[in-house]
């Protein structure tokens, strides 16, 4: 994990190095075309020469396929010590997992290697532990500027109350949001729902080693089956991108429905791409290519605002926090009567 953690830093001067090639090309942000695929174009043609472009992409290639190996590989190594252990976890209470027998992932969730993880989230029975301990905490945190965990917690910040009492999270994952949620809001009621099963198991060994008692729920943001304003918090951290569009306004719909009158909402993501320059919006592109970002480009082009407004929430906005263009929030509240 350290090597390949390296091994991506040595991209930082090759890019460098390539982004002056295209500068020496005339190709920038004002001379690149206005469609994504017209933009590859241009940029590949530009730099069909370039080593350090070609050294890039080929390390990025590399390190995207192999961080899920290690690690699957680093577990396995020590499976016989871990186990018990997460298995006891499990088991210790008070959190609850629902795993319903009836459950059927979304089409556009089925055999998705997000990430290149083989498999995908569900592509290991200990998918949660190894990507939520041993690739985020030891590959994804040293690679993305700033502190993630403290970004999780940066944007609940912008919410206008600090007395909710009944918080849904949407895209419950391996429990970071959810802890963030849980600091921030220590006397609420926090439920989360997500499609990977193995990412809530570890969501739920993560509130019983803290004593929190989450309900966690094996179901889909879009579809989530619970009673209409059932909630006065409605929340996600990073689940947009890994879905199309037509299921990012289906979720915004079901927010509103699961929300009281009063209630807020609070979605936050990658940036948008019409938050970027042409350039940023392809190298955000580029990356998502590589890494296994399928939905990425579809739901980045999306206005987010304007989806959370069909639904029916009032108040929204859509922006960066702190002046910067990551982490970027979608917020808004359902109206009263």
């Amino acid at each position: 994990m350290d090597f390949l953690v390296a091994l991506t830093g040595a991209m930082r001067p090759l890019n460098a190095r390539w982004g002056e090639e295209l500068a020496q090309a005339g190709v920038d942000a004002d001379t690149l075309p206005d469609a994504m695929e017209d933009r590859h174009a241009a940029i590949s043609t530009a730099l069909r020469h370039s080593k350090a472009f070609a050294a890039s992409g080929l390390l990025l290639d590399f390190a995207s396929v192999e961080h899920g190996r290690v690690a699957r590989d680093a577990y396995e190594e020590s499976r016989d010590l871990l186990e018990p252990e997460l298995v006891a976890l499990e088991n210790a209470g008070p959190a609850r997992l629902h795993a319903e027998a009836g459950f059927t992932q979304p089409d556009y969730h089925k055999d998705v290697w997000f990430h290149r993880t083989e498999g995908g989230w569900d592509g290991h029975p200990q998918q949660g532990f190894i990507h939520g301990e041993l690739i985020h905490r030891h590959y994804v945190s040293k690679n993305f500027p700033g502190d993630i965990f403290a970004q999780r917690r940066r944007v609940l910040q912008e919410l206008p109350r600090q007395d909710y009492r009944r918080i849904l999270e949407m895209g419950t994952s391996s429990g970071h949001f959810t802890v963030a949620l849980q600091q921030t809001f220590p006397g609420a009621r926090i439920t989360g729902v997500d499609v990977s099963l193995p990412m809530l198991k570890q969501a739920l060994r993560v509130a019983n080693e803290n004593g929190w008692e989450w309900d966690l729920y094996h179901r889909a943001a879009e579809d989530t089956g619970f009673p209409d304003s059932s909630f006065d918090l409605v929340a996600s951290y990073i689940i947009f991108h890994e879905m199309p569009a037509r299921a990012i306004e289906s979720v915004f719909v079901e927010a509103y429905r699961v929300l009281e009158p009063g209630g807020q909402m609070l979605m936050s993501d990658v940036t948008p791409f019409a938050a970027m320059d042409r350039m940023g919006a392809w190298r955000a592109d580029w990356m998502a290519a590589n890494g296994g970002e399928p939905y990425w480009r579809e739901a980045a082009s999306m206005d987010w605002k304007a989806a959370a407004e069909a639904a029916g929430f009032v108040d929204v906005e859509s922006r960066g926090v702190d002046g910067a263009p990551y982490p970027w929030i979608v917020t808004g509240t359902k109206p009263n009567g």
